[in-house]
């Protein structure tokens, strides 16, 4: 099929890469292009924004998939119009897109639907919006409601920044039309990710995690940019930080936008603010990030236009990802002046030398041919995208790249990639093992307390028949590998959490678990009835039971640390502030 891709940018490089691999693909298109991606596609000179010249050429040249890149055309309705001529295209629909093209619609959007967000208001009007900032004091997010090429939000942490950025938007108008209305939202703390996945309206196909880094100057200081650089994935999204996020904010958003008659259709992106097990969305982009494309499709093995013919057809169920499980890490050389004014039209040296390195790719963002040589045009210029065993040795590779790479005036940050490699998993202080791997939707109860309450653990399985040794050797091993207590669960005989007990000195806790028709009395009695000497602190059959082992873990090692202990009292608050609200809720029906 003959393929038209969108945009000008480093993340329409990236889809032309991706997409030119597939063996459906016998042609690609480039609307408007740049020079890198005339050498994998025909570039056409037309603008992103230029819909009815867009729609004209899909038609004369027979298009069989159209890859929306860039928010603008989104919002402006080009998937509608390309789908209502019969064409398929890849991308949101106009009322799916206010998603990103009105901060204000998302904002109300996922206070209506419960999706975790900052607490905020909309503004259209300068005074209400400064008495809002007197009200609530200067740490928040002012953003512009409309697209604003990544620059629309301004982080605040005092009134002074507060009202400048108000009158910035309002009075001075820097963004335009997008701020004839503002979004005032709480300053979170934490660290942020980024979270992409594919969906036809009803299945939802997460992509790895990701981490974009905003801001122009090192230490995530200066103005903010479309983005600097971006590595996947991102350690701070772990297995059970991915399932609540697909939980909390991915499918949720998906089934509102379809209660809202707008199904959404295309790629989801969700900017989140992680702080322990709590999340927050800060944003959502209707379309691929950039640069988080160019790394995540560097990590995607399976053919992008089964996906994006699967999205069209809404037969995403029928696909898995299949994914490199290595690292990759985009550095973005941006020109001196970026965010604001910079010059154009300097040479750029070194390409055709990093060419030549195995597992790296520059993707071009703001290039041009001039007089035969490739320039820079554009305020982020390169995208050099490297993959690695590891995510630090996927930073090195790319740096070595990045640096062989020239203009006058090239600027890039030397910490991309940084926060990942400051994840060091820190030493479990609690063992939670279990009998066999069907155990593991119960026990991760016990992980989502342990989680919320910031305890490192570790977690694997042993049984007490089939692999007495290996279960014996982690008990006795426990107290020297820092363990402060053990959670042990299992079904049926359920004799894990004493054969535990028999041999170590810390606590254990009993996990007992519905694994016959005895719906778990079973394994209760097994593991509570214990002889004098031996005891296993037992809690409830299945899920409920797991998550008081992880709170009664928390407790044990609270006894000797204040930390854990101050943790554990804000926990019970919170709990004890969410059942007044429910009785508030009831009281007032």
């Amino acid at each position: 099929m003959k393929v038209l891709v969108i945009g000008s940018g480093g993340r329409e490089h990236a889809l032309v890469w991706k997409l030119s691999q597939s063996p459906k693909v016998e042609k690609i298109y480039c609307a408007p292009g740049n020079a890198g991606i005339a050498e994998s596609a025909e570039c056409v000179p037309i603008g992103a924004e230029d819909i009815p010249k867009l729609l004209a050429f899909a038609k004369e040249n027979a298009i069989g998939l159209t890859v929306v890149g860039p928010e603008a055309p989104l919002t402006e309705g080009i998937v509608d119009k390309f789908e209502k001529a019969g064409l398929m295209v890849f991308g949101a629909s106009k009322a799916a897109a206010r998603l990103e093209g009105s901060k204000s619609f998302a904002k109300s959007l996922m206070t209506k639907y419960g999706i975790p967000t900052a607490i905020g208001k909309t503004f259209t009007d300068i005074e209400k919006a400064k008495a809002y900032i007197e009200e609530v004091g200067g740490k928040v997010v002012v953003k512009a409601d409309g697209l604003a090429a990544g620059k629309g939000v301004m982080v605040c942490t005092n009134k002074k920044q507060a009202l400048e950025a108000v009158n910035l938007v309002m009075e001075e108008k820097a963004f335009g039309d997008a701020g004839k209305k503002m979004v005032i939202e709480e300053l979170l703390v934490g660290e942020e990710a980024s979270f992409l996945a594919f969906t036809d309206g009803k299945t939802v196909l997460p992509l790895p995690s990701s981490q974009d880094h905003k801001a122009i100057y090192d230490g995530d200081k200066g103005p903010n940019t479309g983005g600097m650089g971006a590595y996947s994935p991102a350690p701070v999204v772990d297995a059970y930080m991915h399932d609540k996020i697909m939980n909390e904010v991915m499918k949720p958003t998906v089934k509102a936008m379809a209660a809202e008659g707008a199904p959404y259709k295309g790629v989801l992106y969700a900017g989140l603010m992680i702080d322990g097990d709590d999340i927050k969305v800060l944003e959502f982009n209707a379309r691929f990030g950039d640069p988080e494309c160019q790394p995540l499709l560097m990590r995607l093995k399976t053919d992008l236009v089964e996906i994006m013919e699967a999205v069209s057809k809404e037969e995403l169920d029928k696909v898995n990802l299949e994914i490199d499980p290595r690292a990759t890490v985009c550095i973005v050389l941006a020109s001196k002046g970026y965010p604001g004014s910079y010059d154009k039209g300097m040479p750029i040296s070194g390409l055709d030398a990093v060419k030549r390195m195995k597992d790296v790719f520059v993707f071009h963002a703001g290039t041009a041919l001039q007089d035969e040589k490739i320039v820079a045009s554009g305020g982020r210029v390169l995208g050099v995208t490297a993959l690695g065993e590891t995510i630090d040795k996927a930073i090195d590779k790319a740096y070595k790249a990045a640096d062989k790479i020239k203009w006058t005036g090239v600027y890039k940050r030397k910490d991309i990639g940084q926060k990942a490699s400051r994840h060091a998993k820190p030493a479990p202080l609690v063992s939670i093992l279990m009998g066999s791997d069907s155990d593991l939707k119960v026990m991760q109860g016990a992980t989502e307390m342990l989680t919320k309450l910031r305890i490192p653990y570790e977690m694997t399985v042993a049984s007490a028949h089939r692999t007495p040794e290996r279960a014996a050797e982690i008990a006795r091993t426990a107290r020297d590998r820092g363990i402060k207590v053990i959670i042990a669960g299992a079904g049926a005989a359920a004799h894990l959490a004493g054969a535990l007990a028999a041999q170590t000195t810390l606590p254990v806790i009993g996990v007992p678990i519905d694994a016959t028709p005895l719906a778990g009395f079973d394994a209760l009695l097994a593991t509570v009835q214990m002889p004098p000497g031996i005891p296993v602190a037992t809690v409830a059959v299945g899920k409920m039971g797991a998550k008081n082992a992880g709170v009664l873990a928390a407790q044990i090692i609270g006894v000797g640390d204040e930390t854990v202990a101050k943790r554990l009292a804000a926990f019970k608050e919170k709990m004890a502030e969410e059942v007044i609200a429910k009785a508030k809720k009831v009281e007032a029906l």
